[in-house]
């Protein structure tokens, strides 16, 4: 409930984030302001994930690390988001959904079959997938898928508000050295 509360509030202070991001996105490349994306949930279960689009309309529908030249589809406030990580931020409406959790592993895509199934194999699935997570703060989409579902299996093993509270923390952390670059 306390995730749901937080989403609510967090929606409304970031209104006006909101309302101007979709308008740029609306302005240089038209609709959907909104990228919905499968993605596997809690207990495997599948629920679309919101994002504010930053890729063209005819973008593969694949993990951005899997496209040839994922520039080439960025659309021009894309670039601007994402390095924010304002793209994030429609993930509040899962949350307030209850989709997501503030902390806990990034939910996978519905094609990402080898880290469903590893993590399927040690439990992580029984979790609720979170809008950062320790993988997040410990190499995001950097690493391996090998150690992503290691790191994640660790969150299991260790979850607790403190652990919670210091993976915010660290992403918020995260977040303000990349806006300083």
């Amino acid at each position: 409930m306390f995730d749901r509360l937080l989403a609510l509030f967090l929606i409304i202070v970031f209104s006006p984030v909101f309302c101007v991001v979709s308008f740029l996105i609306f302005l240089f490349d038209g609709l959907p302001v909104f990228f919905v994306q499968k993605r596997i949930g809690l207990n495997n279960k599948v629920f679309k994930l919101h994002k504010f689009r930053s890729m063209k309309n005819n973008t593969p529908n694949v993990a951005t690390n899997l496209l040839l030249n994922p520039n080439q589809y960025t659309t021009i406030i894309g670039k601007f988001i994402r390095i924010l990580n304002i793209d994030e931020l429609p993930n509040l409406i899962n949350i307030l959904k209850g989709d997501l959790v503030f902390v806990g592993p990034r939910p996978a895509l519905y094609n990402q079959y080898d880290l469903i199934k590893l993590r399927l194999e040690l439990g992580i699935s029984s979790i609720k997938p979170g809008l950062t997570g320790w993988a997040q703060i410990n190499g995001r989409d950097e690493i391996s898928i090998q150690q992503k579902v290691d790191l994640d299996n660790i969150y299991l093993k260790r979850k607790s508000l403190i652990f919670d509270l210091y993976i915010i923390f660290k992403t918020i952390l995260y977040l303000l050295s990349i806006k300083n670059k």
